[in-house]
């Protein structure tokens, strides 16, 4: 062990001497603040979470032999008795440990209690987001935080180095004229409606600014590894069962989100209805689909189809050639509402969120004619700038975190 933890060493400090982006995300201050002695982030493939880990390692005062990272799909690690390691590293004066693709390692959540019990270490550690923590002293003992794709605001940060506000939704449901009014200054001769468009393309992903014209290959490079390598080794699925569920994915694609009932689903792709049920499970777990039900699910069984969309925007480039442009819209909204609301939708308006507010998607033509009755009913308009009354611009959603 002692020789892996020195090989282990010399990988740590080969990866904190790399460049790395200096722009911190969302979650940065957070982590730095919680007290935990363990720590989880997750979240879909390509979000981040290895940036954020370096980012964080590398302002803190430590020697290389005292705070280190390891990835654990790096061969060395094959098979790796991670207790005995993290007890070889506190031994040798050990004080912080990042570990990426924790869900490599086998019954990691034993040894992460077993850590927790018997080591005053600190661990910091990502999953994917397929990865559900089951021990329930290890859900009342650390910390997990979600790392969601680039928010709007975000992604105009990383572009353009202007500094914005991030709100609540009660604040831009209240204030989104003042809001909008001030981001729009802000940008100057940037048009906040050319960037919106730019960024539902390529937007949601920080590894667009590594390299920009190859975006969309790393993209399916990057829904492949989600499904041949996160789902296929956490579910034990079979390659030929893994093309099945790229089909669904492609399906959900190039369909409007009603327009997939699971009858149809099944019939289209020769999936049996429980199996498909699974499937579009796994394909959640993984951060590829939203899953969106009929609010009157939430009091008694009723036979109303689900909601499927893409989790984002940027996924309908990657995986179809004609994207419907409502379903971009809605997907957008729900995207970006779903890291800290809940979401269902009904059969007036297209979305109710937190069981309090309704939302119609649409364009500058969309009126109120569906959610006129409605109390707390507001349009999200695409194409506007500016709103007026309940009519708040689409992207402006995209400052919610």
């Amino acid at each position: 062990m002692g020789e892996l933890l020195e090989r282990a060493v010399q990988l740590s400090l080969l990866k904190t001497g790399q460049e790395i982006p200096t722009y911190k995300r969302f979650l940065y201050p957070q982590l730095e603040k919680s007290p935990s002695s363990i720590i989880g982030i997750y979240g879909a493939r390509g979000v981040g979470k290895t940036t954020l880990m370096l980012q964080w390692l590398k302002s803190m005062p430590f020697t290389i032999n005292e705070a280190i990272y390891i990835s654990c799909d790096h061969p060395i690690f094959v098979d790796l008795d991670l207790f005995g390691f993290l007890e070889e590293f506190y031994k040798m004066g050990g004080k912080v440990i990042f570990i990426d693709e924790i869900h490599k390692v086998k019954d990691f959540q034993k040894h992460l209690k077993s850590a927790y019990d018997f080591l005053k270490l600190k661990i910091v550690f990502s999953g994917s987001s397929a990865v559900r923590i089951t021990n329930p002293d290890l859900v009342r003992r650390f910390s997990m935080y979600k790392l969601p794709i680039l928010s709007l605001r975000e992604y105009i940060e990383m572009l353009y180095g202007i500094k914005l506000e991030s709100y609540t939704l009660e604040e831009i449901i209240k204030n989104h004229q003042i809001i909008a009014e001030s981001v729009v200054k802000a940008l100057g001769d940037v048009k906040i409606l050319a960037v919106f468009q730019d960024y539902n393309i390529h937007g949601a992903y920080p590894f667009y600014f590594e390299d920009r014209g190859l975006f969309i290959d790393k993209l399916q490079d990057t829904v492949n590894a989600v499904l041949y390598y996160d789902l296929a080794e956490l579910y034990n699925i079979s390659p030929e069962k893994i093309h099945t569920i790229k089909k669904l994915l492609a399906t959900i694609c190039v369909s409007k989100p009603l327009e997939l009932s699971i009858e149809r689903l099944a019939g289209i792709t020769g999936i049996s209805k429980i199996t498909l049920y699974r499937y579009l499970d796994y394909l959640s777990r993984g951060e590829l689909i939203l899953h969106i039900t009929h609010e009157a699910k939430r009091f008694k069984s009723v036979r109303k189809p689900d909601k499927l969309y893409l989790a984002n925007t940027n996924l309908f480039h990657a995986l179809c050639l004609k994207p419907d442009k409502g379903s971009i819209r809605e997907t957008f909204f729900a995207s970006m509402l779903n890291y800290r609301h809940r979401l269902h939708y009904l059969d007036t308006g297209d979305f109710l969120v937190d069981e309090r507010y309704i939302f119609e998607v649409g364009g500058k033509g969309k009126s109120f004619s569906q959610i006129k009755d409605r109390e707390n009913s507001f349009l999200a308009v695409d194409g506007i700038e500016i709103g007026l009354g309940r009519k708040i611009p689409l992207w402006l959603f995209g400052f919610l975190y």
